[in-house]
């Protein structure tokens, strides 16, 4: 059997697998500290966590897993001081000393190198920012979430290649961390994690064996990011390359083979495994959009998503003229800002509740459209996340998108590290397919060609 565990930012998920069957999952909530900068998460809660979830899977099933696996949160950074305080993606401390760097002619050339946009997410931003408040001795080491599960796991503080490469600081060609952008950091390569490839395997300390009661045939393989992971998921079990998720934020996401950046809208490319690349694009405004719509602007909170058919089917494209900018919480691709708000436009008096609630869900998806067209333009789409679990809302990303989407409920990046290790073999299965109405489709076409003005 096969374990994987999935560290997010809001929760971890475990699956034991067997033969390409889930025979086992669980999910366990992870709390976020801080205010509107500062957002971190607690190590040693994070660990106990873990703990108790691998405990909580039947003594049985443990003792059969030979390999167990991680997919872990991209953009995470933890000073080694013993504190064990990670700081996540949504931390934005370095949003202005980020803004400062982006002005100078290094940001070209440091996007180039490590294929992570420059923005306060990353932990070069967050680096960036540490050093110049010298909040942390010099010599200090710099971890993350991997690094951290990894040496509790085996006693090795290693990061893998594709989590690496999502941090700012890793040489997407040569496979090492960069001695340019550590040098400009004034950071050594022995201050961060030794380096392994996403399918290199370590042995499990004896102590931790005997706490799960693993077998003494058990390897730790370091496994990925999981973004990277949940591309992968959608490709091997769909073998379509691109692919999109909307929960609570959004990401299209493209297999590749090659290095693929864009200067001036900066999608992400990212290591996967030594012949695959993950080019994408992030959208901070997901469902968390469609959530404040709900509570802010529906009728009744408790029924919102249930009512949504009906009202899409009760309101015409383009909500009567009325557009929405769905930038409720900064957003990443393709504006990488922190400052860019949201709000409705051209609101009048003869605009409804349910004009507003629809101008809602299409300025949402007219914006991830824009990523679409970044990163797989003319592309059939594999698709998954919550959203797509209501079919009207899924018809509706088709013809706003143009193009098919085809639902796949086995993106997650639990089944992205089985794939990768594993190698099965494959079940192209067809899931529910959200096709675009011609009409429709042009009706969007003309109205995202101005939306955003």
């Amino acid at each position: 059997m096969f374990l994987g565990i999935d560290i997010g930012t809001t929760a971890i998920k475990l699956g034991v697998i067997q033969e390409n069957e889930l025979l086992y999952t669980s999910d366990l909530p992870l709390k976020t500290y801080g205010d509107d900068r500062i957002k971190f998460q607690k190590g040693d809660e994070l660990l106990a966590a873990l703990t108790a979830g691998i405990l909580a899977i039947p003594a049985w099933m443990r003792q059969q897993i030979t390999i167990i696996s991680f997919s872990t949160a991209m953009h995470s950074l933890m000073p080694d001081n013993g504190k064990k305080q990670i700081f996540l993606w949504s931390d934005v401390q370095a949003a202005s000393a980020i803004d400062r760097f982006k002005q100078t002619n290094l940001a070209t050339r440091f996007y180039e190198i490590s294929g992570t946009p420059i923005h306060a997410m990353s932990p070069f931003a967050k680096l960036l920012y540490f050093q110049e408040t010298k909040q942390y001795p010099a010599e200090i080491h710099w971890y993350g979430i991997k690094e951290l599960v990894m040496q509790y796991f085996t006693g090795k503080p290693f990061i893998d290649y594709a989590t690496a490469s999502a941090t700012g600081l890793f040489d997407l060609r040569e496979k090492q961390w960069s001695k340019e952008i550590l040098n400009y950091l004034g950071i050594k390569a022995t201050q961060l994690a030794p380096l392994a490839d996403t399918t290199q395997a370590f042995e499990m300390l004896p102590e931790i064996r005997t706490l799960f009661d693993f077998s003494q045939e058990i390897q730790v393989v370091i496994g990925a990011s999981d973004g990277t992971l949940a591309a992968y998921a959608s490709y091997y079990s769909t073998d379509r390359t691109a692919s999109l998720t909307i929960g609570t934020s959004a990401a299209v996401r493209q297999i590749t083979k090659k290095i693929q950046l864009d200067q001036k809208k900066q999608n992400f490319c990212y290591y996967l495994k030594e012949d695959l690349l993950v080019s994408g694009a992030p959208s901070n405004n997901g469902g968390i959009v469609l959530a404040w719509a709900a509570e802010q602007v529906s009728a009744d909170p408790a029924v919102f998503y249930e009512t949504l058919p009906d009202l899409l089917t009760d309101t015409t494209p383009g909500a009567n003229n009325l557009r929405f900018w769905p930038y409720l919480n900064g957003e990443r691709a393709p504006y990488w800002s922190n400052e860019i708000k949201g709000g409705f436009y051209d609101l009048t008096l003869q605009h409804t509740r349910a004009d507003m609630v629809r101008s809602v869900i299409e300025g949402m998806l007219l914006n991830i459209r824009q990523l679409v067209e970044l990163v797989a333009e003319g592309e059939e789409l594999s698709v998954s996340g919550g959203f797509f679990q209501t079919a009207a809302l899924g018809k509706l990303a088709a013809d706003i998108f143009g193009t098919p989407c085809y639902y796949a409920p086995q993106n997650e990046p639990i089944f992205g590290l089985y794939y990768l290790l594993e190698q099965p073999e494959q079940r192209i299965e067809e899931n529910q397919a959200f096709l675009p109405d011609p009409v429709e489709r042009d009706t969007y076409k003309r109205i995202a060609s101005n939306y955003f003005v």
